[in-house]
């Protein structure tokens, strides 16, 4: 499993698409965060789920935004779902074989 992040729109997914053409590729990680978070899913569920697609298809890409950058959202659920995700990020960059950022198409690896 690999893990690619950046900004929006700086070719995560053209990147794993031309990297891993047959790979499975679960793209807008952090979307599937907010929609488990706005459904009333704990953290520890939502690792739950992580890990068992991550199982369940090690030929996987996992693509995310970056989240935390910029302005903290004075608005609770926004900075809990910002700092969730990130946290996310993290545990999955742990166990994933590679990751790298993206950034005007370029790749950079970081593990």
């Amino acid at each position: 499993m690999e893990l690619y992040i950046g900004g929006r729109a700086q070719g995560k997914l053209a990147h794993a698409k031309e990297k891993h053409p047959d790979w499975v590729i679960w793209d807008a990680f952090h979307l599937f965060v907010r929609e488990e978070m706005e459904k009333g899913a704990e953290p520890s569920e939502i690792w739950e789920r992580v890990c068992e697609r991550i199982d369940e298809t090690p030929n996987m890409v996992i693509i995310s935004d970056e989240v935390g950058n910029g302005i903290v959202p004075m608005d609770a659920k926004e900075r809990r779902y910002r700092e969730e995700t990130g946290r996310l990020l993290c545990k999955i960059a742990a166990r994933a074989d590679g990751v790298e950022r993206i950034t005007c198409g370029i790749p950079v690896k970081i593990k």
